[in-house]
């Protein structure tokens, strides 16, 4: 069973996220800013403890450091950033009445503002002075000879990221075309155009929509891993995902970062997210 701890200003104890419940309260998945997911041991406890309050955190700073490097270290972290744009687009997402065209901007917007949120403190910078028109001035800029690498998946992918150059000054991109066998679930890779090796220190945003099942974003890490990168060197983003992808992913991926707009409860036996958005790449593109 997977260690889950939340971060809020009041401990609480709340049932299981990642079980995959028809009786879980969605209510309650609302709750969680932050999710760690630890890959499961025979000694796990099903409970889930609550994080210190955060007036504790900001006392104790240098425990706090320490404890969050152990954490990245042997932990998956699922992030769900509790802002209202998030929230908002989502809810344009899940409506079946929104049209294509719209449903498409509103996943663009959706990934905008997930990749924000999923670039802090991540990006690299160069320092030094510039002339303002009223003196000299400290600056920061992003490094423009490290771009961030972008990889969706397509097709739903291409939607959620399609603003990414609009958030990261300096980016490439590589496709990954892969369908899903929906016998079997498996993925199936009909485009990869990834380098063959990536250079030291890339940093790589994988870009999915919906993680239900999990087969496809696992096939997609380990063809990244395949050539060079490490965990902390990916960060996924999705604007949807559900327990299966994200024990699969936890168990197999820790240290890996993973930024969502919502964690649903359950995956049908279609391999669909329930209540997701539906098909995001049929409904992005009208097909």
């Amino acid at each position: 069973m997977a260690a889950i701890t939340s971060i809020k200003t009041r401990p609480f104890c709340l049932p299981n996220p990642l079980q995959s419940s028809p009786n879980l309260s969605h209510l309650s998945l609302r709750y969680f800013r932050l999710i760690s997911l630890r890959p499961p041991l025979s000694s796990f406890s099903s409970k889930i403890s609550a994080s210190r309050p955060r007036d504790s955190v900001c006392a104790s700073r240098s425990d706090a450091v320490m404890e969050d490097k152990t954490i990245m270290q042997d932990r998956m972290l699922v992030m769900v950033p509790p802002h209202p744009l998030i929230k908002h687009w989502i809810s344009v997402l899940r409506n079946e009445q929104t049209p294509c065209a719209i449903f498409k901007s509103a996943m663009a917007e959706l990934g905008r503002l997930l990749i924000y949120e999923a670039s802090r403190d991540w990006l690299p910078t160069i320092s030094g002075e510039i002339q303002s028109p009223m003196g000299v001035a400290t600056v920061e800029f992003i490094d423009p000879r490290e771009p961030v690498t972008i990889v969706p998946i397509l097709r739903a992918g291409l939607a959620l990221a399609d603003h990414a150059s609009s958030v990261l000054p300096a980016t490439n991109t590589y496709h990954l075309g892969m369908s899903r066998d929906e016998t079997t679930f498996q993925p199936l890779v009909y485009l990869n155009n990834l380098p063959e090796k990536f250079p030291e220190g890339s940093r790589v945003f994988v870009v999915d929509p919906m993680l239900a099942t999990g087969g496809t974003i696992v096939k997609a890490i380990d063809l990244l891993k395949d050539r060079g990168l490490n965990n902390n060197q990916i960060k996924i983003i999705s604007a949807v995902a559900a327990p299966p992808a994200l024990q699969k992913l936890g168990t197999k991926f820790p240290g890996l970062h993973l930024y969502t707009g919502m964690i649903d409860p359950v995956v049908n036996e279609q391999g669909f997210i329930v209540p997701g958005l539906g098909d995001a790449g049929d409904r992005s593109y009208g097909t």
